[in-house]
């Protein structure tokens, strides 16, 4: 977490193997997931109240990823 969540997911994606997903709203969250199988999520305080971040990190960690054809593809390509 941090004042938006877009530094410290810049900041962890440097990092081999980490899929951080700068999340604002639900659909995000399950889109970050289900889509991009990432598997840190980085919210911002500034942007976000208490709730709201609880709300998306509940979303986000029910939200398995899809197996789909084309998402495997795309996360093969990120290496």
């Amino acid at each position: 977490m941090c004042g938006t969540g877009i530094g410290i997911s810049i900041a962890a994606n440097r990092h081999p193997n980490i899929r951080a997903a700068a999340c604002t709203t639900e659909e995000g969250a399950r889109l970050s997931r289900s889509h991009n199988d990432a598997n840190v999520l980085c919210l911002g305080r500034r942007i976000s109240t208490l709730e709201e971040s609880f709300r998306l990190i509940d979303i986000w960690l029910a939200t398995p990823f899809s197996e789909g054809e084309r998402h495997k593809r795309r996360i093969a390509k990120m290496g």
